[in-house]
C-alpha cells in the first residue's frame, strides 16, 4: 500500500469509527478482485469472503433490532422492511455516509469504466467493511457501525429504496400519468451522472441525480413523494 493509500485509509478508520487491531482486514474488505489479478498480489485476498460474513452479520443486527423495537409488526412485514434495508441500493446509499465508493482499491480496467461507483460494487464493499469489523472487535463492533449507517433514521431509508415502486403505486390510485424525463447528462462515459425530473400528468414534482439513470430515476420519485404539493393531490 502506498503512503496516499495510507492516508487515506488513516481518514476512512476515522469515519467507521473503530481503530482496527488488524488493518489489513479493513484493507481486503476495500480491495476488489481486478486488483488482485492485475498486481498479481498473493497475500492479499478482495472482498468477497469477507462480504459473505459481512452480509450474515447485517441481517442479524437488522432482524434483533426489528424484531425488540417493532412489537407492531408480524413476521411478513418485518420481513419486508428488513429486504429494504439491506438491498443493494440502501446499502449504496448507506456507504455514501462515509464515501466509501473513493476508498475502493480497483484495477484499471474496472476504474476505466466506472465501478468505483456502481452500486453493486459500493454495497459488496459495505458489507465486506462490516465483515472486517466483526471479525477485528467481534459482533459489538460490527452491531455499532450497522445502528450509525444502517440503522439510523431506517424509515426514511426505506422509503427512498421503495420510493419508485411506492410513488408508482399512488400515481396509479389517482388515474394521473408518471413520466420520467431526462434533463441533463454530464461526464465522461465511465462516470456519468444523469439528472432526471418526475412529472406527474406533465407537472414536475420532483429531480433527482444519480450515476445511472435508474438511480437518478429513485431520487426523483423520492424528492416527489416529500413534496408536499404531491401530497395535497393525494387527499
Amino acid at each position: 500500500m502506498s503512503i496516499n493509500e495510507g492516508r487515506a485509509l488513516e481518514g476512512l478508520i476515522e469515519k467507521i469509527g473503530w481503530e482496527f487491531r488488524d488493518r489489513d482486514l479493513l484493507i481486503t474488505a476495500l480491495t476488489h478482485a481486478s486488483l488482485i489479478n492485475e498486481r498479481a498480489i498473493n497475500k492479499t485476498e478482495d472482498y468477497e469472503r469477507q462480504e459473505f460474513l459481512g452480509d450474515a452479520v447485517l441481517e442479524l443486527v437488522v432482524s434483533d433490532h426489528l424484531f425488540r423495537t417493532r412489537k407492531e409488526l408480524d413476521e411478513g412485514d418485518m420481513t419486508k422492511l428488513r429486504a429494504s434495508l439491506v438491498c443493494e441500493p440502501t446499502l449504496a446509499l448507506c456507504a455514501k455516509a462515509i464515501d466509501l465508493s473513493e476508498y475502493i482499491r480497483l484495477g484499471k480496467g474496472e476504474e476505466k469504466i466506472g465501478s468505483r461507483y456502481r452500486d453493486s460494487i459500493v454495497s459488496d464493499v459495505f458489507e465486506a467493511v462490516i465483515g472486517a469489523l466483526y471479525l477485528d472487535g467481534g459482533l459489538d463492533a460490527a452491531k455499532t457501525f450497522i445502528h450509525r449507517y444502517v440503522l439510523d433514521d431506517y424509515e426514511e431509508k426505506a422509503l427512498f429504496t421503495d420510493s419508485k415502486s411506492n410513488l408508482q403505486k399512488l400515481v396509479q390510485q389517482t388515474g394521473k400519468e408518471l413520466v420520467y424525463e431526462l434533463i441533463s447528462e454530464t461526464g465522461p462515459d465511465h462516470a456519468k451522472e444523469y439528472e432526471i425530473a418526475a412529472l406527474i400528468n406533465g407537472r414536475e414534482l420532483g429531480r433527482g441525480r444519480g450515476r445511472s439513470k435508474k438511480s437518478a430515476e429513485q431520487h426523483a420519485a423520492y424528492a416527489v413523494l416529500k413534496n408536499p404539493d404531491f401530497s395535497g393531490n393525494r387527499r
